[in-house]
């Protein structure tokens, strides 16, 4: 199958962010008093795509909405700061693989990420250029289903010219929602049950054999 239109997860498929996300919440959490030690990047891992305000309800379950909403905030605020400052670490062949991509493919990113995150990363490593459009749960509000729905409206998008490339069930999921087939980063920071049928890479430049 060959695809005209690839859609992008960004956290555990194109890169790591892990030890600035943990240095971001460490700084934020620390104002209120609420870490018995300091976060390390591979306490993040199990968080990594989904949405913010689930994972502090689980990580702090005593505290209350409105306290999220303000933590949510504050982590907003700083997290572009150091994300601009330390970025993350990009996979293996990611960088040369959607140079390579982009060359004959529109790409896309569309991740659960809070508002301005997806933006760092782009203009972390300059590439501005290479990607067509992008979407988030922090700037719509949706779920990633919905915005896959609305990115691909928005550009015109067929399914049967497009694919998602995840690392999360929930990743599968919604590209299923959207009747999109879906490729698998194994190396990412979920997991998907063996019994579905659907394409899985090792490596990221494994793209560019599909």
């Amino acid at each position: 199958m060959k695809y005209k239109n690839i859609i992008f997860d960004l956290d555990g498929t194109l890169w790591d962010s892990t030890t600035s996300i943990a240095e971001n919440w460490n700084e934020v959490l620390a104002r209120h008093n609420l870490l018995e030690r300091p976060l390390v990047a591979l306490d993040m891992h199990p968080y990594m795509g989904l949405l913010i305000g689930d994972v502090l309800k689980t990580i702090f379950p005593e505290i209350t909405e409105e306290f999220i909403q303000k933590i949510i905030a504050e982590i907003i605020d700083n997290e572009r700061k150091v994300l601009h400052k330390n970025g993350g670490t990009l996979y293996e062949n990611v960088q040369k693989t959607l140079e390579e991509l982009a060359e004959n493919h529109n790409l896309y990113i569309v991740s659960n990420a809070l508002d301005g995150y997806i933006q760092a990363f782009v203009e972390y490593f300059n590439f501005q250029e290479l990607f067509k459009d992008f979407e988030s749960h922090g700037a719509t509000g949706k779920n990633k289903a919905e915005n896959i729905q609305l990115l691909m409206a928005r550009n015109h998008l067929k399914p049967t010219e497009t694919v998602y490339v995840g690392d999360t069930q929930t990743d599968y999921h919604s590209a299923k929602e959207n009747d999109l087939d879906f490729i698998f980063c194994a190396y990412g920071f979920g997991e998907l049950d063996e019994n579905l049928e659907t394409l899985r890479i090792s490596n990221f430049a494994d793209l560019l054999q599909i």
